[in-house]
């Protein structure tokens, strides 16, 4: 019998993951799988249970919770030889990476994929030594998610990182770097930039609108050093996808890229620390086998 193990975070969704744990695990059993959770209790839990898991053989991990859960689950299995197929449901604030692959955010609509046949390849991010599914940024304005109080997301969800966001704006200045991506550079200051996995960041669907997960490649977005109120018009061509085509921005498609910056600049990695540039990141190619829901379009 195929073996499944549930790594959830119950304290995601306003804990409704707990609150639907006997409903998730009889589902599963009915598909055919043996089944047992794992609550996580704090930073790195779902990591260590992730490998542990991996390590004894289990054929599916689910991350049910928060894109911090499926990093940290990520974070465990990815360097494994031998590693299972993954599973989701997501109960996070942003669900970025689920909104990706239109995962369901209900929990019976999740099951149904949980418990289908639908597998795909999917590719994932390094970074150094860490590794990510959907997202790697650096940048005054991506340092903004370590800064929202779990209380704000709890109260109005993605709202949240938009007030803080706006908040922030002012404060946005340039940094100088170095930037090494396909045997091409490129130097100078910029805002911020996003190695970007799939189409879904932050909440917007269109930041990369060419993202694939299957063709081992980056989309690759610099903004380059622009004023405030250019910074603002930009940030509305986002919200319909038209950005890329703006002068202060640098679209392009990488496997590998390295990034090197004058002083101190943090790395984002799906919405947490990553720990201090410069780093280089590298696609690795249809790294995991992931259950999905039938019918999504893949793009190549």
């Amino acid at each position: 019998m195929k073996r499944a193990r549930l790594i959830y975070n119950p304290t995601s969704g306003r804990e409704q993951i707990r609150k639907s744990l006997a409903y998730i695990l009889e589902r599963l059993e009915k598909a055919g799988y043996e089944t047992s959770a794992h609550a996580t209790t704090g930073e790195g839990c779902a990591k260590r249970a992730a490998r542990k898991a991996g390590e004894n053989g289990y054929d599916l991990v689910i991350a049910a919770g928060g894109d911090g859960t499926i990093f940290e689950v990520v974070n465990g299995l990815a360097p494994l030889k031998e590693r299972p197929s993954l599973g989701l449901i997501p109960a996070g604030t942003t669900n970025d990476f689920a909104r990706a692959l239109h995962i369901p955010r209900d929990i019976e609509k999740a099951c149904d994929v949980l418990c289908g046949d639908h597998f795909e390849p999917i590719d994932i991010g390094r970074a150094g030594e860490k590794y990510f599914i959907n997202i790697a940024a650096g940048g005054t304005l991506t340092e903004l998610t370590y800064e929202v109080p779990s209380k704000l997301k709890t109260a109005v969800g993605q709202l949240a990182y938009y007030i803080k966001g706006l908040e922030k704006l002012p404060q946005v200045a340039p940094r100088k770097v170095k930037i090494e991506y396909d045997g091409k550079l490129f130097e100078g200051e910029i805002m911020l930039f996003l190695v970007s996995n799939t189409n879904s960041v932050g909440g917007f669907e269109k930041l990369a609108p060419d993202a694939s997960l299957q063709d081992g490649m980056f989309d690759f977005i610099v903004v380059k050093k622009l004023s405030f109120p250019e910074f603002l018009h930009l940030c509305t061509l986002a919200l319909r996808g038209e950005h890329i085509h703006h002068s202060k921005v640098m679209y392009v498609h990488a496997n590998r890229i390295k990034v090197e910056v004058e002083g101190d600049m943090q790395l984002n990695l799906d919405g947490e620390h990553g720990g201090q540039l410069p780093t280089e990141f590298v696609n690795l190619y249809q790294h995991f086998e992931m259950l999905t829901p039938k019918g999504r379009t893949l793009r190549r």
